[in-house]
This record gives structure tokens, C-alpha cells and sequence, in this order.
């Protein structure tokens, strides 16, 4: 009964990831504007002023977008970043429970799904469409995806997923198995970035003249600086995930 229940959640867990992957791409069009009540903000940009002062000081040397010090304010972000944490806490549950090879197993499903959706996407903007269907121009642009966007987004994924599941193990056995949140931190850090840096660079480098390295490097810090944030406050999830698929 056990195994039955166990093998349930990791499917239910699998089931998310996919899910994360696909609304990532398929939503990550759309830009929004959050304004951050102050008991909210003001405290965030306190805790974060020295990466933030960092990497503002790094931008300035470079010529690229100032970013404010108060950071938290207000700020815009595509609405595809809610659903990336979400597979990075997956796969770290994943593999603090059952190790590499499943979460191995996670990643080739998640390109296989990405690949399958891309095609079938693509098919879907090429077919002719009827008079009553709906506004093929509006339709179009939600759903066609470009070549180069493709590639960016498969290699962006196996790259950062690849990554965090290597570095997960590494922190794990110098810990000796212990202080998750470390590794979970630590790992989806720097895989967060990976995946910001890889997918931005190969979708977007010299697509126009103002897209140089520049350029790309001014929109990836501030992305990167609120992937850090969501690493952080998903900790407590990653020991609740760990609990609640080991009880099964």
C-alpha cells in the first residue's frame, strides 16, 4: 500500500513539473507590474540592498540599465517566472527523496513534453483556419513560437535542470546529508541564473540592434534578483515536500 501511495505522489509531483515547463513558455509573453505595499517592500530591499548595490555597481561598469535601490517598490516581471521555482522545488524534493536517476527521469519527460508541444503548436499555427474560428492573427501570436525561441527554452531547461540536480548532490554529500535548505538555496540559485542567462543570450542576442550582451545582462539581473527571493521563500516547501512524499 505504501509503494501504491508513493508511487501516486511522484507521479502527482511529475504531473506538476510538466505542468510548470509548459506554462512557462506558453505564458512568459505577458509582462506585469507589481506595486508592493511598503511593509512588504521596505523590508525586502534592507535584506537584499547588497546584492542589489552589487549588482547596480556591476551594471554601471558595463553601461548597462541602472536598476533602483529600492528595488522591491514596484517592478516588472513576466508572468512565466511563477511557474519556474515551482520545478526547481520538484526536482530538489525529487532528488532528496529518491536520488539522481529519478530526477533524471523528470528531466527527459520535461523536454520530451516541451518538444511534443512545440511541434504540435507549430502545426496548429500552420493549418488553415476556418471562417468562424477565431481571430487567426490573435491566435497566432499566443501560440507561434519561433525556432530560435525553441532552442533557447529546451537548452535553457536541460542546462539549469541538469545543473541544479548536479549541484544538489554535491552540497548534499559535503553536508553529509544534512541542512537541506543549503542545498536547495544553493543549487537553485545558480540554476536560476543559468536559465535566465542561457534562454535570454540564445533567443534574444543581435535579434535587434539594441538586444547586445549589454543589454540582455541588464534584463537578466533584475529577473535573476527575484528568482533568488522565490529560492528562498520556497525553503519551508522543500522540507514540507520532503515530509509529505517520504510518509507515503
Amino acid at each position: 500500500m505504501g509503494d501504491k501511495i508513493s508511487s501516486r505522489k511522484t507521479s502527482l509531483l511529475l504531473g506538476l513539473f510538466v505542468m510548470s515547463l509548459v506554462l512557462s513558455n506558453a505564458l512568459g509573453a505577458k509582462i506585469a507590474e507589481f506595486h508592493v505595499p511598503d511593509f512588504v517592500s521596505k523590508p525586502l530591499n534592507v535584506i537584499f540592498y547588497p546584492l542589489i548595490y552589487i549588482m547596480r555597481a556591476f551594471l554601471a561598469s558595463i553601461g548597462g540599465r541602472e536598476i533602483p535601490l529600492n528595488f522591491f517598490d514596484t517592478f516588472h516581471v513576466s508572468v512565466g517566472i511563477l511557474t519556474v521555482p515551482l520545478m526547481f522545488l520538484i526536482t530538489d524534493i525529487v532528488e532528496e527523496v529518491y536520488g539522481m536517476k529519478k530526477v533524471k527521469e523528470f528531466i527527459f519527460v520535461g523536454v520530451s513534453s516541451m518538444v511534443v508541444m512545440i511541434i504540435i503548436t507549430t502545426v496548429a499555427v500552420m493549418l488553415p483556419s476556418a471562417e468562424r474560428s477565431v481571430d487567426p492573427q490573435s491566435y497566432n501570436a499566443i501560440f507561434k513560437v519561433t525556432i530560435r525561441m525553441s532552442i533557447a527554452s529546451i537548452c535553457a531547461f536541460v542546462l539549469a535542470q541538469v545543473h541544479d540536480m548536479w549541484s544538489f548532490e554535491f552540497w548534499k554529500s559535503k553536508t553529509r546529508g544534512k541542512h537541506l535548505w543549503l542545498r536547495n538555496n544553493l543549487s537553485t540559485m545558480v540554476s536560476q541564473l543559468i536559465d535566465s542567462t542561457v534562454f535570454m543570450f540564445v533567443a534574444f542576442y543581435k535579434s535587434a540592434p539594441m538586444w547586445d550582451a549589454v543589454f540582455i545582462i541588464s534584463l537578466i539581473i533584475p529577473y535573476w534578483i527575484f528568482k533568488i527571493l522565490f529560492a528562498i521563500l520556497d525553503t519551508p516547501l522543500a522540507y514540507a515536500g520532503v515530509r509529505w512524499v517520504r510518509e507515503g
